[in-house]
């Protein structure tokens, strides 16, 4: 649970490569995610090639940092073969959660950037790593050893809590 808590977006990477096996834990923690139907609609693109990577940072105007990053992982949600398409986003969306954490529990530091649901991203994406026909970028997930440490503030605030009794 303490990931939860520590867990903070950095934005400026080491200069050296993450480890694979660090990068196989996150994405089994990535795996391990719920999803409706149990479908599972995710797939996973680890980039490390720093041309791919440097196209991937110019996709918006707050994906810049990823160019400083070692790796980018691109989740990734089929809308082909599954039953419940509508809800692969969310499902993704849980799969990256467990991503970050797990990224936090290496040692590692990551941020999220949004692609999904905005359509001109998700085809730039999709172009950038030639996704194959019904497979779309979900988000991108620059990580590394971090070059900065920053806090995770506290963001409890009772007053967004109701108690339906």
């Amino acid at each position: 649970m303490k990931e939860i808590f520590e867990r903070v977006s950095i934005r400026k990477y080491e200069d050296r490569p993450v480890e694979p096996e660090k990068i196989e834990a996150i994405l089994r923690a990535a795996m391990a995610a719920p999803s409706t139907g149990n479908q599972q609609p995710w797939e996973f693109y680890v980039v490390t090639n720093p041309d791919v990577i440097k196209q991937l940072s110019q996709v918006h105007q707050y994906s810049g940092a990823a160019a400083g990053a070692p790796a980018v992982i691109v989740p990734c949600y089929r809308i082909r073969d599954i039953w419940l398409p509508d809800w692969a986003q969310i499902d993704l969306a849980i799969a990256t959660e467990n991503l970050w954490l797990e990224t936090t529990a290496q040692g590692l530091g990551g941020v999220w950037m949004g692609i999904a649901p905005q359509n001109d991203r998700i085809e730039a994406v999709d172009r950038i790593l030639h996704l194959p026909e019904g497979l779309h970028a979900f988000a991108l997930f620059p990580l590394g050893y971090p070059a900065e440490s920053r806090v995770q503030e506290d963001r409890w605030d009772e007053s967004r809590v109701h108690y339906v009794r």
